[in-house]
């Protein structure tokens, strides 16, 4: 009969006792109290669900968070990458740059417009790989997209150099960036403008809605237009000067944001915190190495804690890995199954990408092989959950041959 000691030093995946048992949880998202609560009843009590004074106090709070001078609110981050792109003109024949490692709608919206999402390769701080950027510019490329990944912010110095040298726009996807900063100057006003996501999973959320920022008082008075169903400034409601959509946020989501926002430097402090816990306890373990920060980020922000596992240095493969941290009590994640010049809205028809899918190997390896996520939640922890996660991974670690054999079931 096995001991409490030899049970708690088995793997939960053959039997053993889990380093967090269900008496454990993970903090739950979204978090809200009773200020989110009186902030939609103040909505809804005061008849204004649209078109009152919340979206116009929350673009001025966010803008001023990012240190941007402007910020147009919308119904989404797509949207908003959408409405940046319309604006600076971006449309067919063109070329936008992208990275292959990001949600779909980094590469969606370029071909919304009938432009060509080229597919530049991550490089090992899982962001856009600056030379090969450099030297997919063409005669064609209009904008670059560069992806602040996890919230690991891109190297704007080089970018916006680059950006000077080629007459190209840097439109930054910051959807997971809110309140980071390279050298004092908040994401997304870092190139011409910057877009945000406040869906469901992310940092601050109303559930959906976007944001895009700028300096550029007449980029954000066009996007502002564009949101509005192409309304111009001069106060005449039926005067539409251009074509636009209805792509409006709402003063609910609006009032939730702001109530959002009051928490969010807290819940960044806090994440920043606990990933250097696991910073220090994870760099230990042979063969797990994390996503690498710049130190030009003053302000660091996690979206995610981003890990590449190697499973010949670890002992096992990474889908082994999953399984038996999920069998421990840890929501591990591999990420995208496929890189987006593998998907197949961007491999047909005329938005076909013009490099070949075997030109993007460092995001084929972070999709097929190496990449691992825990979402910002689990971050929200305390220093014990970080411990446990260390704990986890170490145990897995002393019992990886086990996992490529099989002998643990026996």
């Amino acid at each position: 009969m096995q001991t409490s000691g030899s049970t708690k030093s088995k793997l939960a995946l053959f039997g053993g006792t889990p380093v967090r048992g269900h008496e454990k949880r993970w903090p739950e998202w979204p978090q809200f109290d009773e200020t989110d609560k009186q902030a939609l009843l103040g909505v809804l009590e005061s008849r204004r669900w649209w078109d009152g004074e919340r979206v116009q106090i929350f673009q001025k709070e966010f803008a001023a968070l990012q240190d941007a001078g402007h910020c147009v609110v919308c119904n989404s981050g797509t949207t908003a990458l959408i409405i940046a792109l319309r604006a600076l003109g971006v449309g067919p024949g063109d070329e936008v740059i992208v990275p292959p490692y990001t949600f779909v709608a980094t590469a969606s919206a370029v071909a919304w417009m009938g432009a060509v999402p080229v597919f530049v390769d991550v490089d090992e701080t899982w962001n856009l790989d600056i030379d090969l950027a450099e030297g997919a510019v063409t005669e064609r490329t209009k904008a670059i997209i560069p992806v602040h990944f996890g919230g690991a912010l891109c190297d704007m110095d080089r970018l916006n150099a680059l950006s000077e040298k080629h007459g190209v726009w840097i439109v930054e996807d910051a959807c997971h960036a809110w309140g980071a900063k390279w050298k004092g100057k908040g994401a997304g006003a870092l190139g011409r403008c910057g877009t945000f996501s406040f869906q469901q999973s992310k940092n601050m959320t109303a559930g959906e809605g976007g944001a895009i920022v700028t300096d550029d008082e007449e980029l954000a008075v066009l996007c502002r237009s564009l949101v509005d169903c192409g309304r111009g400034t001069d106060g005449i409601w039926y005067n539409h000067p251009r074509v636009g959509t209805n792509a409006r946020l709402s003063e609910f989501q609006a009032a939730l944001l702001s109530a959002q926002l009051l928490r969010l430097e807290a819940q960044n402090e806090v994440r920043q915190t606990n990933a250097a816990i696991l910073n220090q306890g994870l760099g230990r373990i042979e063969g797990l190495v994390a996503q690498p920060r710049d130190p030009r980020e003053t302000r660091p922000v996690y979206h995610l804690y981003c890990l590449r596992v190697d499973p010949a240095r670890f002992g096992c493969s990474r889908q082994r890995l999953i399984e038996a941290a999920d069998r421990e009590g840890l929501p591990l994640s591999a990420g995208y199954a496929r890189p987006l010049n593998r998907q197949g809205a961007f491999l047909d028809g005329p938005n076909r990408q013009r490099y070949e899918v075997s030109l993007c190997p460092v995001a084929e390896d972070l999709c097929q092989t190496s990449a691992l996520w825990l979402t910002h939640p689990v971050l929200l922890g305390t220093p014990e959950d970080m411990r446990d996660i260390v704990e986890i991974f170490q145990k897995i670690k002393a019992h990886a041959s086990e996992l490529n054999t099989g002998e643990g079931e026996r």
